[in-house]
C-alpha cells in the first residue's frame, strides 16, 4: 500500500502544472457551457417532429435522469484521481475539450425542448441550476459515460476493462432515458456517440503533441 502511495503521489507531483492547466481549461469549459445553455434558453425556439420520439412512450425517468449521471461523474472523478493519476491531465483536458465542443454546437443549434417532454422539478438544488431546457444538441448525458469508456478501455487491468464496460453501459442506459422522457431529439443521441468519438481522438492528437514539445524541451 505504501509502495502504491509513493507511486501515486509522485505521478501526481510530476504532472501538477499540467493538472492545474487542465483544471482551468476545465473551469472556463463550464463557464462556456453555462452561458452557452444560458444563451439558447432564452432564444425563441420551437419543437420540431422527431421520428423516432413520435413512436416511443412519454416515461417519466427522473431519477436515472439525475442521479445517473450523477453516478457517472463521481466515478469518473474518483477512477481517475485514484487509479489514472498519471494521465489525470489528459482525461480533464478530455472532458474539458468536450465540453467546449458540446457548447459549440448549442450556440448553432436553436431548438425547443420535444413536445410533451418531462421536466425536471426534483433535481437538488446543486445541481438545478445546472439543469436548462434547450441546450439539446448534442446530448451530455451520452456524450460524458462514452468518452469515459474511450479514455479508460485501453488499459490492461482487468478491472479497468470493467469500469469502461460501466461507463459504456451508462451511455446507452442515459441515452435510452433522455429519448424515453423525450428531453432530448433522436439526432443529439446518435450523434452524441460520433461527435464524442471525433473529439476524442482530436484530444489524442493534442496531447501526443504536447508530450513531444515537453520531451523536446528536456
Amino acid at each position: 500500500m505504501r509502495k502504491w502511495y509513493d507511486a501515486w503521489k509522485q505521478d501526481l507531483l510530476k504532472h501538477k502544472f499540467l493538472i492545474l492547466l487542465s483544471i482551468i481549461i476545465l473551469v472556463l469549459a463550464n463557464y462556456a457551457s453555462y452561458f452557452a445553455s444560458m444563451h439558447v434558453d432564452k432564444v425563441n425556439a420551437i419543437s420540431v417532429p422527431d421520428l423516432i420520439l413520435d413512436h416511443i412512450p412519454i416515461i417519466n425517468l427522473e431519477f436515472i435522469f439525475i442521479y445517473g449521471i450523477f453516478l457517472v461523474v463521481v466515478a469518473i472523478i474518483i477512477y481517475s484521481i485514484i487509479f489514472n493519476a498519471k494521465n489525470l491531465h489528459c482525461i480533464i483536458f478530455q472532458f474539458s475539450l468536450l465540453i467546449l465542443m458540446r457548447s459549440f454546437f448549442i450556440v448553432l443549434t436553436h431548438l425547443a425542448v420535444p413536445t410533451g417532454a418531462v421536466l425536471v422539478d426534483d433535481a437538488p438544488s446543486f445541481l438545478s441550476a445546472l439543469y436548462f431546457k434547450n441546450d439539446l444538441f448534442f446530448s451530455g448525458h451520452t456524450a460524458i459515460p462514452f468518452m469515459a469508456f474511450l479514455l479508460f478501455r485501453k488499459n490492461n487491468s482487468n478491472f479497468s476493462r470493467k469500469i469502461a464496460m460501466f461507463f459504456l453501459a451508462m451511455s446507452f442506459v442515459l441515452a435510452a432515458t433522455v429519448l424515453l422522457m423525450h428531453v432530448h431529439y433522436s439526432i443529439d443521441v446518435f450523434a452524441a456517440f460520433f461527435i464524442t468519438y471525433g473529439t476524442f481522438h482530436i484530444g489524442e492528437w493534442i496531447c501526443r503533441k504536447c508530450a513531444m514539445k515537453k520531451i523536446a524541451f528536456k
